[in-house]
């Protein structure tokens, strides 16, 4: 699975010039303002959520401390005067197999977890999300406790 999606993203056909470093992918960039959006929902943005994002773009995408930085100002630009989601989740729902749709999904709950609660707006961001890649209530759910396994009993 990860070889296809490193595979995905290192695809040039659909890459975007970046300042000082190599090119922003479009799946790339619709992932991350997806994260981006989900971060901004409670209108809370905060240092907590952009480092878990930087991470899970890092990680997901094999980035320097760097690109991370550059696709996140890229995404919040972005996302600065979106008015839908459509356009990413789109683009990831059709590049992404069901497995790979399903991380995201758990992605974005890192995300909404990263400042310790869950606003109604996060979540019911999480739920139109989760419906327009196609990956069910029992999915997201499931996805919801592995995040939640990982944060370990709360404080």
């Amino acid at each position: 699975m990860f070889d296809r999606l490193k595979q995905l993203f290192d695809a040039e056909d659909d890459a975007a010039p970046a300042r000082g470093g190599r090119a922003v992918n479009d799946l790339q960039l619709a992932a991350a303002a997806v994260l981006v959006e989900a971060a901004r929902r409670d209108d809370d943005y905060a240092l907590s959520e952009r480092r878990v994002i930087e991470g899970l773009l890092r990680e997901q995408f094999s980035l320097s401390a760097e690109e991370a930085e550059r696709l996140i100002e890229a995404a919040d630009a972005a996302t600065d005067h979106a008015v839908e989601l459509y356009t990413y989740t789109r683009r990831i729902k059709d590049a992404f197999d069901e497995d790979e749709r399903i991380r995201m999904i758990e992605m974005l709950w890192e995300v909404v977890y990263a400042d310790g609660k869950v606003d109604h707006l996060e979540a019911n961001l999480l739920r139109r999300v989760a419906g327009l890649l196609y990956v069910t209530d029992r999915e997201s759910g499931e996805a919801r406790k592995r995040v939640l396994d990982r944060k370990g009993p709360a404080s």
